[in-house]
């Protein structure tokens, strides 16, 4: 597996596990009828943040991607933010893990002071699991603040990491 930037020329392979991901309404604070075109809008950023695949190195599939842009603007513009999606037929392989790893990396490279999430749907406990795992720590969970369309109201929690 490699990890690099992310092209316009990826989108069409993030496109239908993005697209499953989103829809299925378990995991994304995103609109679950979210478009091709405002889709790619909103995950393929520009400079100075960034866009990664994993891609599986023989077949050049797209196997995750990752976005990773700052948390906020002006004064809290030291912390950074990522999200990341692996195509649910290739999970449980360590691409989720290397995506993580690789955000953290950049946002050392790039001078933030810290990573920090700020919709991590409780119920995705394999996330929490990874993210913890990885030594973030859930620094305030807002109860009821995610619609789980199996689930009902489940809780968002923000985590951190100190870099």
């Amino acid at each position: 597996m490699l990890i690099r930037e992310a092209t316009t020329e990826d989108w069409p392979g993030i496109w239908p596990f993005f697209h499953a991901i989103v829809a299925a309404g378990e995991t994304f604070t995103y609109p679950l009828d979210l478009g091709f075109e405002q889709g790619r809008e909103w995950w393929l950023l520009p400079e100075p943040h960034r866009t990664v695949v994993a891609v599986d190195e023989a077949t050049g599939a797209v196997l995750g991607t990752a976005k990773m842009n700052r948390n906020q603007m002006g004064n809290g513009g030291h912390v950074a933010s990522a999200s990341y999606m692996v195509d649910p037929a290739h999970g449980g392989r360590g691409i989720g893990r290397a995506l993580v790893l690789d955000s953290i990396d950049w946002a050392r490279r790039s001078g933030y002071r810290a990573v920090q999430f700020n919709a991590v749907v409780a119920s995705n406990e394999h996330a929490v699991k990874l993210y913890e795992s990885l030594g973030f720590t859930v620094v305030g969970t807002v109860p009821e603040a995610f619609h789980h369309p199996v689930h009902g109201y489940v809780a968002l929690h923000v985590m951190h990491l100190s870099l």
